[in-house]
Formats: C-alpha cells, sequence, structure tokens
C-alpha cells in the first residue's frame, strides 16, 4: 500500500480529490489548465474535469479566459472565521514586530505531522526592502525557521536536524534561503497552550547582521502572544 493510500483509507475519496484540487491551484497563482489538474492530482483529464465543474458551480473556483482554472472568491467567506480570535490577538503584535525589525513577520501554525501553514503575514509599513509571501502557504515542518522554532518546542528527537536542537537551547530558530531563496527566517516558539495548536511567530530579513537582537525581538512577541492567548 503506498503513503498516499495509507493516508486516505476510510477517507472519501471524491472529496479528498476535490480538497486536492483546490490545494494545488493555491501554489500556483497564475492557474492550472484542466490537463496540468489532472496530472497534478493523478486522475484522467475527464475525471478531473467533473471535479473542477463542481469546485467552481459553488465559486471555490473560477476559470479565467484562457480557460486556466484559480482558486475562486466564494473560499473567502469560508476562510474569514478560520482561527479569528487567534488573528485579532496576533495581528496588532506582529504589525509592532514587523515596524521595530522593518522586516515581514509571520504567525505560522503547524498542520498535521509534518507541514506548518502561514497564518498571518503583516510587512513593515517602513522599511526600504522586504520580503513578501502570502498567509496560507504551506511548508515542511522541518524546513524553514517557523517549523523548526515549532520542532524545538517539543522534546529532543532521534535525528533531528542541528539548527533544531541549537534553536532548542537558545530559544529561536535560524534557517536561510529554505522557504524563500535568498532570505533569513528567525522564529521562536509561542509557548505551550492548553487544548492549542503548536505555532511560531518570526520575522523574514536580508542581512542576519542583527541575529541576536531579531532572536530577542521574536521571542518577545511569541511570549507576549501566548500571554494574550491565555
Amino acid at each position: 500500500m503506498s503513503e498516499r493510500s495509507g493516508e486516505t483509507a476510510g477517507l472519501s475519496k471524491t472529496l479528498d480529490a476535490g480538497l486536492r484540487v483546490l490545494e494545488l491551484l493555491a501554489t500556483h497563482p497564475d492557474g492550472l489548465t484542466i490537463t496540468e489538474v489532472a496530472d497534478g492530482i493523478g486522475v484522467h483529464r475527464t475525471v478531473a474535469h467533473r471535479f473542477v465543474r463542481t469546485l467552481e458551480a459553488h465559486r471555490l473556483v473560477r476559470r479565467d479566459k484562457d480557460r486556466r482554472y484559480h482558486l475562486g472568491a466564494g473560499l473567502v467567506p469560508l476562510a474569514e472565521p478560520v482561527e479569528r480570535d487567534l488573528r485579532a490577538l496576533a495581528l496588532p503584535l506582529l504589525e509592532e514586530l514587523a515596524d521595530e525589525v522593518a522586516a515581514t513577520a509571520h504567525l505560522v501554525v503547524q498542520e498535521g505531522a509534518e507541514h506548518v501553514r502561514a497564518l498571518l503575514v503583516v510587512e513593515p509599513r517602513r522599511a526600504d526592502v522586504h520580503v513578501a509571501f502570502r498567509a496560507g502557504q504551506l511548508d515542511s515542518i522541518d524546513r524553514g525557521s517557523a517549523g523548526m522554532a515549532i520542532l524545538a518546542a517539543l522534546p529532543e528527537q532521534d535525528g533531528e536536524r542541528p539548527e533544531v536542537t541549537r534553536a532548542r537551547a537558545q530559544g529561536y530558530a535560524v534557517s536561510f534561503s529554505e522557504v524563500v531563496p535568498s532570505v533569513h527566517g528567525v522564529s521562536a516558539p509561542v509557548p505551550a497552550l492548553r487544548d492549542g495548536a503548536a505555532m511560531s511567530v518570526g520575522v523574514s530579513v536580508f542581512d542576519l547582521a542583527a541575529e541576536v537582537e531579531l532572536g530577542r525581538a521574536v521571542t518577545s512577541a511569541a511570549e507576549r502572544l501566548a500571554r494574550a492567548l491565555r
């Protein structure tokens, strides 16, 4: 049995495929043709067309004049209530952090055992240059400072990356060019919350000369968010 088959055992294959279409389109902002969608989720073109047409009927997918498919506006009202309280509490803290260090700040939450997702991304209001990326981005938990910070909040694991071990000792994780090319990430885990998802607060910068100061800033923001959520 394949790894994918094991993951989907007992699930609705049709619903699973439809959700994989949405996940695929989320990673292709320029859209995909129906053939590319079919190849991306591993089904026949006719089957992919049926999935896409159903999603289109619910405004979850839209088709442009070049017959390329994109995520649709119907997703907006579905996504807006997600983690509303967390977003409301985190936003002013991230805005303050972004302006303090003149860099893009982000709140990242663990999603499953192997991934993290950027829940909130805030760009600095006053900076000559800064990193730009979108909320909702899904990344491997062991790549980039955000995921490694979350792993560092756990007990030491056999075979973990040295960067995770170092992050556990110093209180924040550092990475380079792992999520965004040529960009440093500095992230700190949000102290454990009862019944809460594991998460981290971090910044993305082009220059790591002020690593210690950045580490203190993200650690402070993570601790303040934890207090606000209690």
